[in-house]
């Protein structure tokens, strides 16, 4: 018997439909490009809790012949290319012939078409690939097709399928890029009879740009032009001043048709130079012009992965160009172009990192609850201006930096010796002092023996200057010490943003002027979706309108001045990954607040700020690093010093010998 057959119609659409129709958004996403692909003028969307319902897409294009109808719920039949020439010029969006079939294989689809030279029109009916209906209908030109019970054959898929204010996302995104590319066309999206999005269709891109992203926005982005023998780039990008967390703000082009690359994207990026902070990307539409033969667009059946001939030469003249563009703006000047130098391996630096086990340093090991902070003590970590008044260290005496040589007893007489009643003055009263403290420690919890251990590796440190507004020099009777000042205090704030924010209570401070909060349509609907998350934070967010929120109130430990700012940043989190946890939520508010409110670099502190910062980096629980990784401070050893300045000689000259 033979083991290899044919597989039925219907399945081969259904395995077909597992790369075309992965969820709601892939339905709207085939329906609309043919209805782009038909040249209509007006497309309208309307979709029933989120496209699981039912997705129903209208438009006014050319309208399917009636002896076409059926063939266009066959498999590879297509009327967008004839033969392998075509293939390789595609002009439409749409070319592979799989999308009406995979769709009609896997949900329940009515289709209403009609040509304008014909006096009817079509009604065709297919549920799950069988037709059960075909007859003539009353149809204006162009086509209306109704997609409802998505599959209701194939179960297994609903299961992965996200909440309906995800879908409805993905959804609005789709529509967004597809708007974005045919400014031409009006698109109306509606779901549940709500409308989400509406453009001119005028073919002014800025409007539509408007549209989707807000007029505040759009009004923070400058159009570019450039173009070469082979490529023409043009559209708009955000000022660096306007940013988000995510890549996905920025839409690639390519002859109308949305796709992903990323050689192109980091062009994007590049054109700013150093003009984006880390961490943060711009707003942008980039619209791509080129011959149909230098791009292939049979890569993937969603047809967004493309392969484009001569792309680093486009990479560049993206990069160029808006580079070019920006520098017109009379924007901050770049700083220097990073240094090409490859680090040294053989020769040790001679600024070491202290030297720490990760259990020490690291800000996930620290595990252990800390001395809660008096509040006076937090409200100084926040003043830049008003640190508190460090301590004196006492000053360091040149017996207690010297070696100490060790003292030989080799007879009785020696125990009255003056070498031995000077070693006694020097460590006994220390050790009879430590013996109390440790009687007294013991009766303490165990943070506080770990917290004491942690502080007594970091050295005391005597102020001695600023260095370019930037870093601090400090000594201690290990040497010198550099301690970057926006790292040191960024430590001090996070830790204290970490007790504020994982202190959330009910307390709120009222506003007399309420804040309005206004986002784009799939930035809403993710929002929307983690009120409840905002709200245990104390971010209640009431619905003002469409794509809209009005805050009247916000937690008491806001900066006063900086509400509508820290509101912003902290809902960006939401935005940038909305599977955030309240707890992950909070670690990474407390890591972007200190950043955002640490002062920065060429800010020159007096002796009195800069001895308060040290005082206040020595008493975190680890001082060692700022929350991003990066170390608050670096060390030279007093023989590190002395070999630069080469009092010692270097150990492969010979003996070292003291000049």
């Amino acid at each position: 018997m033979a083991k290899i057959h044919e597989l039925a119609t219907v399945l081969a659409d259904q395995i077909a439909a597992g790369e075309v129709v992965e969820r709601p958004a892939s339905v709207v996403k085939e329906l609309v490009e043919n209805a782009i692909d038909a040249n209509s003028t007006q497309i309208d969307i309307y979709v029933k809790e989120a496209g699981i319902k039912e997705v129903t897409v209208i438009d006014n294009g050319e309208g399917i012949a009636a002896e076409d109808v059926p063939l266009a719920f066959f498999r590879h039949a297509t009327s967008k290319i004839k033969d392998r020439q075509d293939l390789f010029q595609v002009n439409t969006l749409g070319f592979r012939g799989e999308a009406l079939p995979s769709i009609a294989s896997v949900a329940d689809v009515c289709l209403e078409t009609a040509l304008q030279t014909e006096t009817q029109g079509t009604f065709y009916h297919v549920r799950g690939g069988e037709v059960t209906a075909h007859k003539p209908a009353a149809m204006r030109q162009g086509t209306k097709i109704t997609v409802t019970d998505l599959f209701y054959n194939t179960p297994a898929r609903l299961k992965y399928l996200s909440s309906l204010q995800t879908e409805l996302a993905a959804i609005s995104d789709i529509v967004n890029r597809l708007a974005l590319s045919h400014g031409e066309i009006a698109f109306a999206l509606y779901n549940n009879g709500k409308k989400i999005l509406q453009t001119a269709g005028n073919g002014k891109l800025i409007q539509t740009v408007s549209a989707i992203y807000g007029i505040q926005n759009a009004r923070q982005m400058v159009s570019f032009l450039g173009e070469d023998l082979d490529f023409k780039v043009q559209g708009y990008v955000s000022l660096p001043k306007l940013t988000r967390a995510s890549r996905n703000y920025i839409s690639l082009l390519i002859n109308g048709r949305y796709i992903k690359n990323k050689q192109l994207l980091k062009a994007v990026l590049k054109g700013y130079g150093s003009k984006l902070m880390v961490g943060r990307y711009p707003f942008g539409v980039i619209d791509i012009h080129l011959d149909p033969l230098l791009v292939d667009v049979n890569v993937h059946p969603t047809k967004q992965e493309v392969r484009i001939s001569k792309e680093e030469q486009l990479a560049d003249l993206i990069e160029q160009t808006i580079y070019a563009r920006l520098a017109k703006e009379n924007l901050i000047p770049s700083a220097l172009e990073n240094l090409n130098s490859k680090p040294k391996t053989k020769r040790e630096p001679k600024a070491k990192q202290l030297d720490f086990t990760l259990a020490e340093t690291s800000d996930s090991y620290e595990v252990k609850p800390k001395k809660k902070r008096s509040t006076a003590e937090m409200t100084q970590v926040l003043l830049g201006n008003s640190l508190e008044q460090p301590q004196k260290s006492e000053p360091v005496k040149a017996q207690d930096v010297a070696l100490t040589k060790p003292v030989i007893i080799e007879d009785r007489r020696q125990l009255d010796s003056n070498a031995l009643k000077a070693w006694d003055e020097k460590y006994q009263t220390k050790v009879q002092a430590k013996s109390i403290e440790t009687t007294a420690l013991e009766a303490e919890a165990d943070d506080q023996a770990s917290q004491t251990q942690v502080k007594e590796k970091f050295p005391g440190l005597t102020y001695i200057g600023q260095l370019h507004g930037t870093y601090l020099l400090a000594q201690a009777a290990d040497g010198l010490y550099l301690v970057d000042q926006h790292a040191a205090q960024e430590r001090c704030k996070y830790e204290y943003y970490r007790e504020a924010i994982g202190e959330v209570s009910k307390a709120q401070q009222e506003l007399l002027v309420p804040i309005i909060l206004a986002y784009p349509t799939t930035d809403t609907l993710k929002i929307s979706e983690n009120r409840t998350k905002l709200a245990e934070l104390g971010i209640e967010l009431e619905e003002f309108g469409q794509n809209t929120f009005i805050v009247r109130h916000h937690p008491t430990w806001f900066i006063k001045g900086q509400e509508e700012d820290t509101l912003r940043e902290m809902i960006e989190w939401f935005l940038a990954d909305h599977k955030l946890t309240v707890a992950k939520f909070r670690e990474k508010t407390a890591i972007m607040m200190s950043c955002k409110r640490s002062i920065k670099a060429n800010h020159h502190l007096d002796d009195f700020q800069a001895k308060s910062l040290l005082d206040q980096l020595a008493k975190c629980n680890n001082p060692f690093n700022c929350p991003h990784g990066r170390p608050t401070l670096v060390h030279f050893s007093n023989s590190e010093l002395e070999r630069m300045f080469k009092r010692i000689q270097d150990p492969h000259q010979g003996k070292q010998t003291e000049l």
